[in-house]
């Protein structure tokens, strides 16, 4: 899931990614504009199941199958390995209760259930308090390429895994924390920084470039993309990423960091941060 800004007027050098785009688009699919949470999410144990149609499962089965023919040998050795941790399998849309019990045994994650694209505070303070928010309802057979929302298959299948790696799942606490305290120029810095790690980020093993964000592991499209000669590649950089404003959020990305290992990326965020006054 992706944070969110509030409606409220900012100085274009405070204004987001998702904010310039919802500005260039006439008709705003209300599901992108972010809620705010009214009470504590349902968590973990206390998350019950959906009463889910079969052609919500047969959809899941579509999204699962057709992404893991993709993803050995282009996914990273960490996420392939969450992927087996959580036991995400095609059969059937799998119990969040379930995934929290198995993050919380790997890295004291909890999953918190949301009711759709949440408002940034409460994104923030979920993940401040490593509780990951998570939809539970999947695409419509008419968005198997691309939905503009939130819904399960993104949560589960393209961010949970990772949260299972030790490194990650601590950088990602941090961030949560950073961004409660960000103001100004730093909140869409650190939209930055998400965009390039947690959703569209890259990891070098053995000398080649493997996927880890959960943009790109849970769209069918940017799989192959993403690895190809048409994306441009930098090293990992935190000062080039949050200052990086030429990218866009609706369409296949043409520029891409890599990093070198997990730890460098809580190192690099960690210094960053803490440069900025934000942790």
């Amino acid at each position: 899931m992706t944070p969110n800004d509030s409606d409220s007027p900012r100085p274009e050098a405070e204004r987001s990614a998702f904010e310039k785009a919802r500005d260039e688009h006439e008709d705003v699919d209300p599901r992108t504009i972010p809620q705010e949470l009214d009470a504590d999410p349902p968590t973990g144990d206390d998350i019950d199941y959906p009463d889910y149609p079969a052609s919500d499962h047969e959809t899941w089965r579509l999204l699962v199958e057709r992404q893991m023919e993709q993803l050995p040998g282009r996914a990273c050795n960490a996420y392939m390995a969450g992927q087996e941790t959580l036991q995400i399998e095609p059969g059937r849309i799998p119990d969040l209760s379930n995934l929290s019990r198995r993050l919380d045994e790997q890295t004291g994650w909890t999953v918190a259930n949301v009711p759709g694209l949440i408002h940034e505070k409460d994104f923030f303070t979920l993940l401040s308090e490593r509780k990951f928010p998570s939809t539970n309802y999947v695409r419509g057979r008419d968005e198997l390429d691309y939905t503009p929302a939130p819904d399960c298959f993104h949560d589960m299948f393209g961010h949970m895994p990772m949260l299972t790696q030790p490194d990650f799942a601590d950088f990602y606490q941090l961030f949560g924390q950073a961004a409660l305290t960000a103001e100004g120029a730093d909140r869409p810095r650190l939209e930055r920084f998400h965009w390039f790690t947690v959703e569209f980020g890259l990891i070098r093993e053995q000398g080649e470039k493997r996927i880890f964000g959960a943009g790109i592991v849970s769209s069918n499209e940017e799989v192959t993309h993403a690895l190809s000669d048409d994306v441009t590649l930098h090293a990992f950089d935190p000062d080039h990423i949050v200052e990086k404003d030429d990218y866009e959020v609706y369409n296949l990305q043409d520029e891409l960091f890599v990093l070198d290992s997990f730890e460098q990326l809580v190192d690099g965020f960690r210094a960053w941060t803490t440069r900025r006054g934000l942790l």
